[in-house]
Parts: structure tokens; C-alpha cells; sequence
């Protein structure tokens, strides 16, 4: 085992030979619309920020008694096996129940991936001064599910068309990071990259300064926020920095790197910012706002919660 369980590390690597195989586990929750999509992508996020691609995935379908149809476990795996064509994984097992108590489908997903060692992106070879990148933007999950799951509440305030773009954040921009993932790759050699997931960007970089032992500086007029993001999240009195944000990459490079790295996803479409950077005082977390600074907030539920 060449990476266990720990605070802020979100997936395993384990040599097998000449490879190194990444495991990642993580279960779909919040949303009940694309289950099947969201588990693919979720699970794979965390593979590839660990330097891998994504390569085998099971799901646990646990399935509730009443309301369970031969329809609804179909539309499950349709939308399972278009992710896993999406991100260029095999669907090779798991486990389906139907599970007393439930009142809504849950999904747990496992995905494998692998990579060579030189490839292995993790979180110990960071370094005081190295930058932090963020790719795509905040609360792009956290704007597909309020859109999704409130649609006819939002209905009395705004357009079908705002709300169309909204639910299809989860495929555009999307909550992959894959092509993000892939392309600082190749731009550069990062020294480890980090997803945002639940409890939003804040928690992400608190996870980050745990497992580095490091603390963060981040300047949040820099941080990338989507106009639709901030319009549901603010209808709802959400903070964006601590809601669920499947689709954000943040990559740890080296001081020199930060701003060919952007330079290069710009390139490829893919909106990015360099938000801030490690520092050597670990107690040093701040979030900084023109020439004020303040505590970098913690989210120990995330905010999306509120609504359920």
C-alpha cells in the first residue's frame, strides 16, 4: 500500500507488479435524478486526481421496496453505462437489492484505476510556496441538483431556460474532471491535484492543509464562480464556498508552473485561476478579500443539506 486511509485523502494506491492500481469508494446521496451518472463520475474524479484513469467500476444498488420498478433499475444502469463509456471504464460487478426502509434508491459506487509510479499524484509531495489552480468552477453539482430537485419550487421566480442550463450543469460544464485532470497532466508535472466534493471548495483546501501539514492562502476575488451557481445558491441563502462541488479540480503545481498550467487549460476551453497558495504555517488558514483577510470558514455539514 502506497497510500491509505487519511484526513483529505479521498482514494488508495497499491503496486501490483509494475502498476499502480488506485481504489476509490464513494456513494450518491443527495440526488436521486442520474444516480447512476453521478456514482461513474464522482468515483472517477478521484481517480484521476490521483494521476490514474479510470478503468473498472462496480455499484451497489440498494433499492426501495415500493416504488421500485423493472423501469427504474433499467434507467439505473442506462445511465451507469453511459458514464462508464464516458469516462472509459468497464461496469465489472457489484451487488442489486431491493432494501426495506428505504425510501429513495441509494448507489455506492467502487472504481479502480491505474497508473505507472512516476505517474502517482499525492498530496505529501506538496511544498511550502506551491500554487493552488482551481479548474472550471465552484458549486456546479451543488447548481444541478437545487435546479433538479426544486424545479417546480423555482418555477415561480424563473425561465425555463435558465433552469434547463442549470439541471444540465451535471453534463455541462459537468462534474467530470477527467479532461481537466488529463490536461495539467500534460501541461505540466503537478504535484498532486484535489476535487471539491461535499462541504464545497472551503472544505477541499482545509483537507488539502491536512494532509500537506501546510497552511493556505486563498484570495477569493480570484476564484472561479459561475453567474447560475450564485443566483441558486444565493436564492436559497447558500454558501458558496461550502456547497457540494463535483466538476472543481484544484491542482497543486510549483511556483513556476501556476501560470502556464492556466495558460494551457484556457486553451482547452477549460475555465481556471490561480486562487492561492501553501504556505510553511500550518495554523495559517485565511481567506483573503482585496487587503482584508479572515479565517477560512469550515463547513462541517454541507450547506446544500439545509435544503433537505
Amino acid at each position: 500500500m502506497l497510500v491509505g486511509p487519511d484526513i483529505g485523502i479521498d482514494a488508495a494506491a497499491v503496486r501490483v507488479g509494475d502498476r499502480i492500481v488506485i481504489a476509490k469508494a464513494d456513494p450518491i446521496t443527495f440526488t436521486a435524478d442520474q444516480m447512476g451518472w453521478y456514482a461513474v463520475h464522482v468515483n472517477a474524479n478521484d481517480v484521476a486526481c490521483m494521476g490514474a484513469e479510470p478503468k473498472w467500476f462496480l455499484a451497489v444498488l440498494l433499492l426501495p421496496e415500493r416504488s421500485t420498478t423493472q423501469e427504474v433499475v433499467e434507467h439505473l444502469f442506462r445511465d451507469i453505462a453511459n458514464a462508464c463509456r464516458e469516462v472509459g471504464a468497464t461496469l465489472i460487478g457489484g451487488h442489486t437489492e431491493i432494501t426495506p426502509g428505504l425510501d429513495r434508491p441509494l448507489i455506492a459506487g467502487f472504481m479502480l484505476g491505474e497508473t505507472r509510479e512516476a505517474g502517482l499524484l499525492r498530496l505529501s509531495n506538496c511544498e511550502p510556496e506551491d500554487r493552488l489552480v482551481l479548474a472550471n468552477g465552484i458549486a456546479i453539482e451543488a447548481t444541478a441538483i437545487i435546479a433538479r430537485e426544486f424545479a417546480d419550487e423555482l418555477r415561480d421566480s424563473y425561465d425555463e431556460d435558465f433552469l434547463n442550463r442549470c439541471q444540465n450543469f451535471i453534463f455541462r460544464p459537468g462534474i467530470s474532471v477527467l479532461k481537466a485532470a488529463r490536461e495539467a497532466r500534460r501541461a505540466v508535472q503537478p504535484r498532486a491535484m484535489h476535487d471539491p466534493t461535499e462541504g464545497g471548495l472551503a472544505t477541499a483546501l482545509h483537507e488539502i492543509a491536512d494532509a500537506t501539514g501546510y497552511g493556505i492562502e486563498v484570495y477569493e476575488e480570484h476564484i472561479p464562480v459561475l453567474p447560475e451557481a450564485k443566483v441558486l445558491c444565493d436564492q436559497y441563502d447558500l454558501d458558496l464556498l461550502g456547497v457540494i462541488s463535483s466538476g472543481a479540480l484544484i491542482i497543486v503545481t510549483g511556483p513556476d508552473e501556476a501560470a502556464p498550467l492556466v495558460k494551457h487549460l484556457h486553451s482547452r476551453g477549460i475555465r481556471a485561476a490561480e486562487i492561492g497558495k501553501l504556505v510553511a504555517n500550518p495554523e495559517r488558514r485565511v481567506l483573503i478579500h482585496g487587503s482584508e483577510e479572515s479565517a477560512l470558514p469550515r463547513f462541517d455539514q454541507d450547506e446544500i443539506v439545509k435544503l433537505f
